[in-house]
């Protein structure tokens, strides 16, 4: 179960990467087909920070926090944000990353004013990591 938690919050940081490596890349959104005009109802005039956004906080965070569930370091700093004090900071920051995968996609849904199916699709996509999280199995190989 442990692997498919890991290749859960892999599978999010290669999308994530590839995806706000592109909107870098190319601002305008030419490569993806995404016009500028969907940032009409945002703070934004290019995709270039939503880019950077998605690259770093859904992308590299999960890729360094599959390093930390694989080998379980100690960070101070980490704990002092650890919700579950019971749990490796690893495993909590896992749900975080659940959370802000949610808060991106109701910001981006308020911002298109609109409902694309891949919302959705990320909407169950964090709901699972929450649940793979969760599962008993899981919650014991990451207790202190």
């Amino acid at each position: 179960m442990r692997n498919i938690f890991l290749i859960v919050l892999g599978i999010l940081a290669s999308g994530a990467i590839g995806g706000g490596g592109v909107l870098i890349i190319s601002p305008t959104g030419e490569l993806i087909g995404l016009p500028l005009s969907e940032l009409k109802n945002s703070p934004f005039d290019s995709f270039l920070l939503p880019g950077i956004i998605l690259f770093s906080v859904l992308g590299l965070i999960p890729l360094l926090l599959i390093i930390a569930l694989l080998k379980k370091p100690e960070s101070r700093l980490a704990e002092k944000i650890n919700l579950f004090k019971d749990m490796h900071w690893s495993w909590t920051f896992s749900i975080y990353i659940a959370f802000m995968l949610i808060g991106w996609i109701q910001i981006q849904m308020v911002f298109l004013q609109s409902v694309h199916w891949l919302h959705t699709f990320y909407m169950f996509y964090a709901v699972a990591i929450i649940i793979i999280a969760l599962l008993p199995q899981i919650r014991i190989f990451y207790k202190k």
